[in-house]
């Protein structure tokens, strides 16, 4: 699968075209800014874009209106046309968001229904009850989407609704050229659903199909009859909080659980999203305490087994907090920027795609300190041995790591383990082992 030598790029688009948070029903050509940032994109090292909802909706984009029409706010499908074709001639493959469990109040067989009722041929489209009523006085009930009745949940048991929605899929295919998709609230949709999905995208070719789950097994949707990938929120978590906290020891056991070397590993082989933030959580440059501690959240995201992916404008370091609402996590920047944070994740993506070790390696921890970590990636006899350094003091690690030399891939300079590896403060190494 292409995915698993990738990095990824993830734009929510309303927010980073500047759209208005309400669909005002007047089309502006705000998509084409995407496609001026190719050139960013593939100088950062991603060559795979995530792009958020797109299509016509509501409000924020999870309230679908109309799953075959670009929201007017963005443009219209022509845009994202050329949005794609742009994308793709600087190398970089392109998955969009599908929101498949749910729709807005706005999508145009939930308003047959308020209008016909009983009559209406979409009635088994969603969960309904006559006998009830909604909060909006529709004169009936209908399931929303986690007690967000702004969300109306579609019947993904409905035959008509899945072979709706799978058209719609090889719409996007057959008109925009997409590789694949990252499904909204994966954790909620059924898995008969997910199941037929993984089936006819099958059939699409080389086609990804990325799941969001938080937390639990996450083998419940990624395996080979349903998702090739999810969201590694666990991992998310763990990667600010053992730096916060100082505690290495948290982030590793994490990534001893899910792809460590014991029998019981949860993930081993399988290739989840790594990520230190996005759309829906604070960013990394704001939940760290400790600004140093920046490049090392990336050094793990690009190092640890999984897809690394970046969020934009985390790249220079730009700040956002959930607390200040979801908006304020979705801005519109008005040109990228390039700093010494953007030159290092730079620097790792390369390393990244350089080294089918850190790709597909296994994990296997060598030192674990409250401050330092070195753990070992392996693929095929080659071997990366990772080392953070997250003190603020110089540390000097004595390990055997059965080589006498390395090259550093993030820096191209030559390293000796004779006498000690010494980590200067606030440092990361990724050490390829001579054979």
């Amino acid at each position: 699968m292409w995915a698993y030598d990738s990095v990824f790029y993830h734009i929510y688009p309303l927010g980073f075209c500047g759209a208005p948070h309400e669909n005002d029903g007047v089309t502006e050509p705000r998509l084409l800014k995407v496609a001026d940032w190719a050139g960013h994109i593939a100088k950062l090292g991603a060559d795979a874009v995530y792009l958020g909802p797109v299509f016509e909706s509501d409000c924020h984009g999870y309230d679908t209106r109309d799953y075959r029409k670009v929201d007017c706010r963005l443009g219209t499908n022509e845009e994202l046309k050329t949005v794609c074709a742009a994308l793709k001639g600087q190398g970089i493959r392109v998955i969009l968001d599908g929101v498949f469990n749910h729709v807005g109040r706005g999508f145009w067989a939930f308003r047959d229904v308020q209008q016909r009722k009983w009559d209406s041929p979409y009635k088994d489209w969603f969960h309904i009850n006559f006998g009830g009523n909604s909060g909006y006085n529709d004169g009936f009930w209908y399931e929303g989407w986690e007690g967000h009745y702004e969300l109306v949940k579609l019947n993904l048991r409905n035959p008509a609704v899945v072979d709706y929605i799978l058209e719609t899929v090889k719409f996007w295919r057959d008109e925009f050229g997409i590789d694949g998709l990252r499904l909204d609230v994966a954790y909620c949709l059924e898995p008969d659903f997910l199941r037929r999905l993984r089936s006819f995208c099958d059939g699409l070719g080389d086609f990804f199909l990325l799941g969001e789950t938080l937390h639990g097994d996450y083998n419940r949707w990624m395996n080979d009859g349903m998702l090739h990938s999810v969201t590694n929120y666990e991992c998310c978590k763990g990667l600010y909080s053992s730096l916060n906290s100082m505690n290495l020891f948290e982030i590793v056991h994490s990534l001893k659980r899910q792809f460590g070397p014991e029998p019981w590993t949860l993930y081993k082989g399988r290739h989840l999203l790594s990520f230190c933030d996005n759309h829906d959580v604070t960013r990394a440059a704001t939940i760290l305490q400790n600004k140093a501690h920046l490049p090392l959240i990336y050094a793990l995201v690009f190092s640890m087994p999984g897809i690394p992916c970046v969020y934009y404008g985390s790249e220079w370091g730009a700040e956002g907090d959930k607390r200040g609402g979801d908006w304020g996590l979705r801005p519109s920047f008005e040109a990228p920027e390039w700093n010494g944070l953007t030159d290092w994740i730079s620097a790792l993506a390369k390393a990244h795609r350089a080294s089918k070790a850190l790709r597909y390696g296994d994990f296997r921890d060598i030192v674990i300190t409250n401050k330092q970590t070195l753990y070992q990636r392996e693929y095929e006899g080659e071997r990366v041995i990772v080392a953070i350094n997250a003190d603020s003091a110089p540390y000097t690690a004595h390990f055997n790591a059965g080589c006498g030399r390395a090259l550093d891939l993030i820096t191209g300079q030559p390293h000796d383990f004779g006498g000690g590896s010494r980590l200067p403060p606030h440092s990361a190494a990724y050490w390829l082992c001579e054979r």
